[in-house]
């Protein structure tokens, strides 16, 4: 099945220059949105992960129907002020400025093997300040997946080396 069929493109959003790429066709398509926890499930029966842990926001939508598909936890990485209780956090830059990353500090206090993933992997600042997170916070990275991938903008690049990633869909 062809997933690129199910995404819109939307110029200019959300600023003048930046062709956007729009899951929200996909997620209204049933079959297609399957697919997608299908392909990410097999990618994790391979990886064997015991914990999906997904990046605010549209990570959180991947995040939980792949946990809920394979009976597994699911942990949340979100920006400041929005997790409550003792958190652990992240600072880190982007193209256009800084931003933090925050986990509950006892999320991953049992060094379960995590499968990041999110919507769109690009610059790969936001996969990459995440990955360091989980470890951050005892988490063994065994994986990162993501449904599409602006591979122009080299964001695998930033991400640890030697853990392997999955994007089902690769703008070149």
């Amino acid at each position: 099945m062809d997933l690129r069929q199910y995404i819109r493109d939307i110029p200019d959003f959300p600023k003048p220059g930046i062709l956007f790429r729009d899951i929200t066709p996909l997620l209204r398509e049933p079959t297609g949105w399957a697919e997608v926890i299908r392909r990410l499930a097999a990618v994790c029966d391979r990886l064997e992960p015991d914990l999906i842990v997904g990046i605010e926001s549209r990570g959180f939508i991947v995040g939980t129907a792949l946990a809920t598909h394979l009976h597994k936890g699911f942990v949340p990485v979100r920006k400041p002020g929005k997790l409550p209780g003792e958190v652990i956090g992240i600072d880190y830059t982007l193209e256009y400025g800084s931003d933090r990353l925050e986990i509950h500090s006892d999320a991953l206090a049992d060094h379960p093997k995590v499968m990041l993933v999110d919507d769109l992997l690009a610059t790969g600042g936001t996969a990459s300040a995440s990955a360091e997170l989980v470890t951050k916070a005892g988490g063994q990275l065994v994986g990162c997946g993501f449904v599409i991938e602006l591979a122009e903008l080299a964001g695998r690049s930033k991400l640890p080396e030697g853990v392997p990633i999955e994007s089902l869909i690769i703008y070149d």
